[in-house]
């Protein structure tokens, strides 16, 4: 028997796909996997290098439960840089992914009954994050045809005395688009706290600028990492920018939960921080091209994208014309057409009927999958 916060706990369906695929690929069947939001480059050499020269002089014991103080002033110099804000090292926090550091900062925050108000759609995981931690979610809805941007009027009518927090997440998934910095002002302006999930930061493309709610408000946490841009996926290196109020509860939680992060790690993400630029840069590169191939393919397969994906590496693509049912249409695929993708439905109510592809694969598996979709939807 388990706790009821457990039992609240629904299945993450990306992984849910995955893992049938995996079944699928172990009696033979070549799976297309469009469904998993990891980069598909090898992280960085002078990356790589630095962690072996940290194992090689002795990184290898407890850090400060803060994190590397070396680490934590690289990043308040980073978003001084990049952002033109002022940060003190003490306010940044340093956890093994970004998903533990939501854990303890929703478990922080939140007392029973205390509400988030989160975009439909939104990430899986953060109704979870929140439920979790005893907390309720509120959701805004938001349109296709707005490209799923985050509604500031829609979201104050939701603000009661219970909100503790407002979550938002640019560049986003699962819809990949870049949130308008009026927006981002305007969400700021509403008086609860914002908690900006900016862990795609460093992937936007075209004319899009990414934007921190740090340049707009101090009463704001930021979720950032080294997953995505870095393509550090498998490091699990995370932190949080916090108010300084929250510094001391959260340092508590760290010193009880996790005692530190791993130390050979942070002095990778030191590198990352300072000599990796050029490697973000080529990356980015690539995946704008292949962005634009999955778009212009998915056109031509006449689905209906009315707002041009910006950010991340996702598509969250209509897909109702064929299937009402997201999760049956994308077990379907993956089962006749050998394509993995994620259910719409994972991800909120409105975007049941969509589903959400990866362009995080090469050019190659990229136009074999497009191929693959046309003949599926030829014999439907």
């Amino acid at each position: 028997m388990t706790a009821q916060r457990v039992d609240g706990v629904s299945p993450f369906l990306a992984m849910e796909v995955l893992e049938h695929a995996q079944q699928l690929e172990r009696q033979g069947v070549p799976v297309i996997h469009l469904e998993l939001g990891e980069p598909d480059f090898a992280t960085p050499a002078c990356i790589r290098d630095a962690a072996v020269r940290a194992l090689d002089e002795g990184h290898t014991h407890y850090t400060h439960s803060l994190g590397d103080r070396d680490l934590r002033e690289a990043l308040a110099a980073f978003y001084a840089r990049r952002y033109g804000v002022s940060l003190h090292p003490d306010q940044i926090l340093i956890f093994p992914g970004s998903s533990p550091a939501m854990m303890l900062l929703f478990s922080a925050l939140l007392d029973p009954g205390d509400e988030v108000i989160l975009s439909d759609p939104c990430y899986a995981c953060y109704p979870n994050f929140v439920r979790f931690a005893g907390g309720k979610p509120v959701f805004v809805p938001t349109e296709e045809d707005e490209g799923f941007q985050f509604s500031p009027e829609e979201t104050a009518a939701r603000v009661t005395s219970a909100t503790r927090a407002i979550l938002i997440n640019s560049p986003c998934n699962p819809t990949g688009i870049v949130l308008e910095p009026a927006r981002m002002r305007a969400l700021a302006e509403l008086g609860p706290l914002i908690i900006s999930d900016e862990i795609y930061h460093g992937l936007t493309y075209g004319d899009a600028e990414e934007h921190s709610i740090l340049e707009y408000t101090d009463n704001a946490v930021v979720i950032g990492g080294f997953s995505k841009a870095f393509a550090m996926t498998g490091w699990r290196l995370g932190y949080l920018v916090t108010p300084r109020s929250l510094v001391r509860p959260m340092q508590a939680l760290m010193q009880n939960f996790f005692l530190s992060t791993n130390s050979a790690v942070q002095r990778a993400g030191i590198a990352a921080l300072t000599c990796a630029e050029a490697d973000v840069l080529r990356m980015r590169e690539v995946y704008d091209e292949r962005r634009r191939f999955l778009l212009d393919g998915l056109r031509k397969l006449e689905f209906r994208i009315p707002v041009e994906p910006r950010g991340a590496f996702y598509m969250l693509i209509n897909a109702r014309h064929l299937c009402a049912d997201s999760r049956a249409l994308a077990f379907d695929l993956l089962d006749k057409a050998h394509i993995g993708v994620t259910p719409g439905i994972d991800f909120g109510s409105r975007t049941e009927g969509f589903l959400r592809l990866s362009y995080a694969n090469s050019i190659e598996n990229l136009g074999e999958a497009l191929r693959r979709l046309e003949r599926y939807i030829r014999e439907r």
